[in-house]
């Protein structure tokens, strides 16, 4: 630690909206941790969306992370892969700030970052996110915190849906109005996000109300998407039933706050991407989020003229499967596992006929796993992919971890896109000896996306380009899904609208298999 660093009398300033703010000198970059740009969302403001923070007279110190949204921690089989620091305190709508300098006239490209963690988990003080790498490059990287679980995503009859996304929206107003103090160019910023991130960013590109804060946009790993409103409702009245309380914001209030979140995660014990589950998730309110997002960026209602990178691990399942040794329980359920993945992605037996024709030595696991990631994720991606040709470049991370069974799963790429794949945490998930030239390529693409649009292959066309970062030198493969995604073009990937659609796909049959795939696997965790 330099002199610079240890004494915060001698860090950089900026002024903000609400008042000056002093940061750290650290390894050449300016760095400013923890700056509210809303008020703490407790007390009157609880399940209330967000309001603007007190103003404050002097220079703020900001040099530490802020407090982290209220979450209950990972279990103990996903807690050895993934970071998730709990710092606590009330004041939890802030932001971090790297920057090359704070020079309100270098007018730099931004980059403002929402993490994942299924909008349960997951700040911007998790190590993997540090910026530096993007200030050192020159982009001016912003990460935010939002609240998570029932705070940020519960649905009441007594108070406004999506608060968790409002929050979003207001950092990104602030970043707009105040970034150019930090050396940022507001006409020139890039909201990226992974997993739940990406798909907050896809809401936010479908919102009438973030329209002209947005100049770019990733998708990593999250499609563009809403939440069915009866699926968060039934999350929101199982806890009222463990709690004893009405389903009302009011009644939540009153509640312990660890008490809370432990109800919170034993009713979502059993949800994941491939079982489903009860979940909470961005719901479509009238307002901020009028309609679908997937179908509003499709039909082209919002979002003109914004570029898209948008991109997917190889392996997304492992994760999802690999932690606690479910990839093999689900293998030696094999058909209760495959009927399961049925119901799951709404579909008949043609589809996992197809994989299995496609995939012949592949587990059940592997088929369920690769079903549910294209139901998900790719089929949507692509879908808004050909939406928007030429204003979209398409890529997959298909670098497998050094650790046993991961390949290339969900949130393995990150360590690579931050450049901060020699940190502790990014070896959690990939081991020892992460190639260093591979870190350089997919940060270089972020950084050059940011900085012009093009992050360095072709855009998407009727070839369907995709750039792969894998072992070797990054390549582009024409269509490398192709095959996997048409398997869905007669499909319908939306719930039968009728019970006459019952006979194609009998989805009592299915949904009692999923139940019983539930129930084995929560037994499995127990």
């Amino acid at each position: 630690m330099t002199a610079d660093q240890a004494n915060p009398e001698t860090g950089p300033e900026a002024r903000t909206p609400y008042g000056a703010v002093r940061g750290r000198y650290e390894h050449g970059v300016a760095v400013f941790r923890g700056i509210p740009y809303a008020a703490p969302p407790f007390g009157p403001r609880r399940f209330r969306p967000p309001r603007p923070p007190e103003p404050w007279d002097g220079v703020r110190d900001a040099g530490a992370f802020g407090p982290t949204a209220p979450k209950p921690p990972y279990s103990e089989a996903f807690a050895q892969y993934l970071s998730d620091p709990d710092i606590p305190g009330d004041d939890c709508l802030n932001l971090n700030v790297w920057t090359p300098a704070p020079d309100p006239g270098a007018r730099l490209p931004v980059l403002v970052w929402l993490h994942g963690g299924a909008l349960t988990r997951g700040s911007s003080a998790v190590p993997v996110y540090d910026g530096y790498g993007f200030a050192r490059d020159g982009v001016v990287f912003v990460s935010v915190n939002y609240r998570l679980g029932v705070e940020g995503y519960g649905l009441f009859p007594d108070a406004p849906p999506n608060p968790g996304l409002r929050d979003q929206l207001a950092a990104l107003q602030w970043v707009h109005d105040a970034i150019g103090a930090f050396g940022g160019d507001p006409d020139r910023i890039t909201l990226c996000g992974q997993s739940a991130g990406a798909i907050s960013v896809g809401a936010l590109l479908a919102a009438p109300a973030a329209r002209g804060l947005i100049r770019r946009a990733v998708l990593q790993s999250g499609p563009p998407e809403a939440s069915d409103r009866d699926k968060v409702r039934r999350m929101v009245r199982r806890m009222a039933m463990r709690l004893k309380i009405p389903a009302t914001a009011e009644a939540f209030a009153a509640v312990d706050r660890d008490l809370l979140l432990r109800t919170q995660a034993e009713v979502g014990r059993l949800g994941s991407p491939v079982l489903g589950g009860p979940a909470f998730g961005i719901v479509v309110d009238g307002d901020l989020v009028p309609r679908d997002p997937l179908k509003t960026l499709i039909d082209g209602e919002s979002a003109r003229g914004v570029d898209l990178l948008m991109g997917w691990t190889r392996d997304e399942y492992r994760l999802w499967l690999v932690p606690g040794g479910l990839m093999e329980h689900v293998d030696r359920l094999g058909p209760v596992a495959l009927a399961g993945a049925m119901a799951r992605c709404h579909t008949g037996h043609e589809v996992p006929r197809g994989y299995r024709a496609l995939h012949p030595d592949a587990g059940a696991a592997e088929i369920v796993g690769q079903m549910v990631t294209d139901h998900l994720l790719r089929v949507p991606l692509h879908r808004l992919a050909d939406a928007r040709p030429g204003a979209c470049h398409l890529y997959e991370f298909a670098w497998p971890s050094r650790l046993p069974g991961l390949g290339a799963c969900h949130a393995l790429e990150l360590g690579f896109v931050f450049d901060s794949g020699d940190t502790p945490a990014s070896k959690r998930l990939a081991g020892e000896g992460a190639p260093h030239t591979l870190c350089e390529a997919m940060h270089g693409a972020w950084v050059r996306f940011a900085t012009t649009g093009d992050p360095g292959w072709q855009a998407w066309d009727a070839t369907h380009p995709v750039r792969i970062f894998g072992d070797g030198e990054p390549r582009t493969a024409y269509g490398p899904r192709d095959t996997e995604v048409a398997l869905w073009s007669t499909t319908s990937t939306a719930p039968p609208p009728d019970p006459a659609a019952e006979i194609r796909a009998p989805g009592a049959e299915w949904a009692a298999a999923v139940r019983r795939l539930r129930r084995s696997v929560g037994a499995r965790r127990r």
